[in-house]
């Protein structure tokens, strides 16, 4: 068994709507700390915390799967024909690598996930990306903050040609991956 002691409040209730006790995987301590339990089934004879991390990875890997085919629309598609089926594919995949490489400018230490509604009207299709919790002013600073390097991109790079921007936007999308180093795209050999 594993035991996380959680640091987010969560609402808990240990009783249903007629009062009885309910069956939960939390434990709320006499100090009214948070406990989540887990428990690991496998023939691996790793230690107990290995086990656990290998658990987190796992899981972390599964929501990226999960992701890819339940919002991004890669579970499956409706026609028979290999070459839109490919093109599709390969659209949806360009369209999440973008998503992935502008949210990671917002935050370069987590995934984060599209929340987006498509609406219609006059012939006209709009896609709004939208915040549905608390955290609306923190996505609003971190736009900010994205407009503001693309700004002093623009500013700062006027001599750069479009492979070295590109580079430097890369550079800090990844800036967490890259502990801060910048990318160099590879050097072009003329042939002769």
């Amino acid at each position: 068994m594993l035991r996380r002691g959680l640091a987010r409040d969560v609402a808990v209730s240990d009783r249903n709507e007629q009062g009885q006790q309910l069956l939960t995987f939390m434990d709320v301590g006499p100090d009214r700390e948070l406990w989540e339990y887990a428990a690991p089934v496998t023939s691996l004879d790793n230690e107990i915390l290995t086990l656990g991390q290998l658990y987190h990875d796992r899981a972390d890997c599964e929501n990226a799967f999960d992701e890819l085919k339940n919002q991004w629309g890669w579970s499956g598609f409706t026609t028979q024909d290999l070459t839109r089926c490919r093109l599709l594919a390969g659209t949806v995949a360009l369209i999440c690598n973008w998503w992935s490489l502008f949210v990671r400018l917002a935050d370069s230490e987590h995934h984060r996930e599209a929340i987006a509604r498509q609406t219609q009207h006059a012939g006209r299709v709009t896609l709004t990306v939208s915040s549905t919790h608390g955290a609306r002013d923190k996505a609003r600073r971190a736009y900010r903050r994205i407009v503001g390097f693309l700004a002093g991109l623009r500013k700062t790079a006027e001599q750069l040609d479009p492979l070295h921007r590109w580079y430097r936007i890369l550079s800090e999308a990844l800036r967490y991956f890259l502990n801060g180093r910048q990318l160099e795209p590879p050097i072009r050999l003329n042939p002769a």
